[in-house]
């Protein structure tokens, strides 16, 4: 598990929730870092095979943080900087055949 070098509190504390779990995360840092630092193992799960992901490059290039952030999906939570009050969820999707809906 990782752990920070700094741990929030007063002004620089932001409380949030990740995964139904709530979360005190530094003011600035990436929602993709209080996920990590609160312990969350996987931010989605790949769409063909349904395998667990996580966050790689923390840089915005990777895609593989993608998360569901205040009812958005497919939000980059290494691009977002955390908020006060912040509803965070894993972006777990169903695998797919590659079948697309138009026949």
């Amino acid at each position: 598990m990782l752990r920070r070098a700094v741990e929030p509190e007063g002004d620089a504390a932001v409380r949030l929730t990740i995964a139904g779990q709530p979360v005190i995360a530094l003011r600035d840092e990436s929602v993709a870092t209080a996920a990590l630092a609160a312990g969350l193992q996987f931010t989605r799960n790949a769409q063909v095979s349904g395998e667990p992901r996580a966050p790689y490059c923390l840089m915005g290039v990777c895609f593989e943080c993608l998360m569901t952030i205040d009812g958005q999906p497919n939000r980059q939570a290494c691009l977002v900087p955390v908020q006060e009050g912040m509803t965070v969820e894993p972006q777990l999707l169903g695998p797919s055949l590659g079948v697309s809906d138009n026949g």
